[in-house]
């Protein structure tokens, strides 16, 4: 074989490559076209907004430098009960009535709660209702039947 027949093969074989290369290149395009246009109907739509950095404008190194740990304030954990549970264990933990203001003294000591006063009492309702509990002179009883 000659010189100029492998250098034609080669020739052929990188033109084969870039034409799979262009493709494949294409067909990602037209996948982060259609990302962004998801990202934006959801932003739109109450969904949560990701924040992604544009891809023609940095590189690499920036993104990864970007990516941010979550640190001890950031971090969030989940509750091991929820608001509704918490409330009806805190009355129950009082045995002669207690008040809002101290259920969400106990939340918040006990369970790490932080609750707002109308999601309390929104709470407290919700088990009055369902007769799990009872309000008597602005005091939260365990109802006898629960």
């Amino acid at each position: 074989m000659t010189v100029l027949d492998q250098i034609g093969q080669d020739k052929q074989r990188i033109a084969e490559r870039l034409a799979r290369l262009d493709a494949e290149r294409a067909k990602l395009s037209n996948q982060l076209a259609e990302f962004e246009v998801a990202e934006r109907a959801l932003g739109r739509f109450g969904g949560r907004k990701v924040v992604a950095e544009n891809p023609k404008r940095g590189s690499a190194k920036t993104a990864t430098a970007s990516v941010r740990k979550p640190n001890a304030r950031t971090r969030q954990q989940a509750p091991a009960a929820s608001l509704g549970e918490a409330t009806l264990k805190a009355v129950k933990a009082h045995t002669k009535g207690v008040s809002a203001d101290d259920v969400r003294k106990y939340l918040s000591r006990k369970f790490g709660l932080t609750v707002r006063p109308n999601h309390l009492g929104s709470a407290l309702q919700r088990h009055r209702r369902a007769g799990r509990l009872e309000n008597r002179g602005q005091r939260w009883f365990a109802s006898p039947l629960a």
